[in-house]
């Protein structure tokens, strides 16, 4: 359709065209989506202001780009053909918002990363009492690749042997497998690489002698065969996809297992619900205590170098980046992993209230904005300490102006509440130079009104900036100089 004038006609081969047949037109196209879109005009996506998250990200990307230690695996030979340079971060929401940055299209094998899907697999077929009659749940303290069973069996399902185990008890073969896992990834990129498959195959003597170790241990259900399993094992290691298709199944995790690009129930409640819980406990190798401190999010590596992280109800990321530390995570991965929780407030254990250093990309802005800045103002004005004291703990910034540009410190300064002024100076430590619309500063306010010991608590507060900044001239240019820099 060629637009020929805005005047209620289109031409299209010799025809007319109403406008109200091109709006019938264009809503066949977005019907399937109009309530995306209508979330995206009222903002209410998980992450509303998606820009600003985005730009955010390829900061992070951009600084974690600069680490260069790590070795590329090479006891796997196609692995080692990878350039270290690779680096790539996909994110996808529960929502279906999508960003991409870096090597975002190369595909890779998902390795290590394939061990929650397999599991979830399994206990979405056979349900979790079924599968964890042959495989545990507790960390093993040991390399992933050990040859050590606990009483019952293998440790967990994210460590080979649990794995092989795993590959034992799903009733579909690998076509079928790789189709289940297509579904998860929104019928994006899920491909498979024979010639990783046969290294696998060449090159596993340590997974050989574990298959026959749990044989010797009976750990197999009946009626496995063992060397199958471990055929299937290799497969399931050898599939493809890319850090974009991977992120869409880290987000049907996030999801509770529906992929928020389909909208197609995947996986059911209780196999996320699971895989999750041993992802975050199990899911990086000797490095899964500290990443279960420090990310505090469920997460699964593999020697790829891709990581698998799950913001649970929020997104799902792929980061991929080939070299490894000692002990098989993707070094750049980690490092973005624990940049994006320093920023953003996604620990598992991060209040969301009061973590005060962090910022919240779920929160909305607009019309709850303007109820923060009415709620700031009035307890201001009123004198209300302890609601003054519950706004800050919430992460509010407490230098908010109102439409006339006056803060808080104004309203309570042309009130006279002494005990507003001291909290606000001595707690919150607000910046006395704000002017408002008409040029004055708080401390204009509390001598206009004749508040007197206001004016002296505002004058010793300004000084005592000002002297804060003439020492840490002195000392040396720091954070803390630029902060007040901008206060004066």
């Amino acid at each position: 359709t060629v637009p020929h004038r805005w005047a209620g006609v289109y031409v299209r081969r010799g025809q007319f065209l109403t406008v109200q047949n091109v709006f019938i037109f264009l809503f066949r196209c977005v019907g399937g989506n109009i309530v995306l879109l209508i979330q995206a005009f009222r903002k209410k996506f998980i992450i509303p202001e998606f820009d600003e998250f985005t730009q955010k990200i390829d900061e992070i990307y951009n600084t974690v780009q600069n680490q260069n230690d790590g070795k590329v695996a090479d006891y796997i030979p196609q692995l080692a053909k990878f350039s270290p340079e690779l680096w790539g971060v996909s994110l996808c929401t529960v929502d279906g918002q999508r960003h991409s940055v870096g090597d975002t299209k190369q595909p890779f094998c998902l390795q290590s990363c394939v061990k929650p899907l397999q599991y979830a697999i399994a206990i979405h077929e056979a349900g979790t009492e079924a599968v964890h009659r042959y495989v545990g749940k507790e960390p093993s303290g040991l390399k992933f690749n050990m040859l050590s069973l606990d009483d019952e069996g293998p440790h967990n399902p994210m460590v080979n042997a649990g794995a092989i185990v795993i590959s034992s008890l799903i009733k579909v073969n690998s076509w079928s497998l790789v189709c289940f896992v297509k579904k998860m990834a929104g019928h994006e990129y899920v491909g498979f690489s024979n010639a990783t498959f046969q290294s696998e195959k060449e090159t596993g003597d340590r997974n050989f002698a574990l298959g026959y170790y749990m044989k010797e241990k009976k750990c197999f259900p009946p009626g496995a065969d063992m060397i199958d399993s471990l055929d299937f094992y290799f497969q399931l290691c050898s599939i493809e996809v890319t850090c974009r298709s991977g992120s869409i199944m880290a987000a049907t995790l996030a999801n509770g297992g529906i992929c928020p690009i389909t909208g197609e129930r995947v996986l059911s409640a209780e196999a996320v619900r699971n895989t999750l819980s041993l992802m975050h406990s199990c899911g990086m190798y000797d490095f899964s205590g500290q990443m279960a401190f420090h990310v505090g999010l469920p997460a699964k590596s593999g020697v790829s170098g891709a990581i698998l992280l799950v913001i649970p109800n929020v997104m799902g990321v792929m980061c991929w980046s080939p070299p490894l530390d000692r002990v098989g995570n993707s070094v750049r991965g980690i490092h973005f992993c624990q940049e994006l929780v320093s920023l953003f407030n996604f620990h598992n254990y991060d209040n969301l209230r009061h973590f005060v250093k962090k910022q919240d990309p779920r929160r909305q802005d607009g019309g709850d904005w303007n109820n923060s800045v009415s709620n700031l103002m009035f307890a201001a004005y009123t004198g209300d300490v302890s609601a003054l004291r519950r706004i800050a703990m919430s992460s509010m910034d407490m230098d908010l102006k109102d439409y006339d540009s006056r803060t808080a410190l104004h309203i309570a300064a042309a009130e006279g509440h002494i005990d507003v002024v001291r909290f606000l100076t001595d707690t919150c430590k607000v910046n006395p130079f704000i002017e408002d619309r008409w040029g004055n500063l708080p401390v204009d306010d509390a001598m206009q009104f004749e508040h007197e010991e206001v004016v002296k608590v505002l004058k010793d507060y300004q000084q005592s900036c000002r002297q804060q900044k003439t020492q840490l001239t002195e000392a040396a240019h720091s954070p803390k100089l630029d902060a007040i820099d901008g206060m004066l």
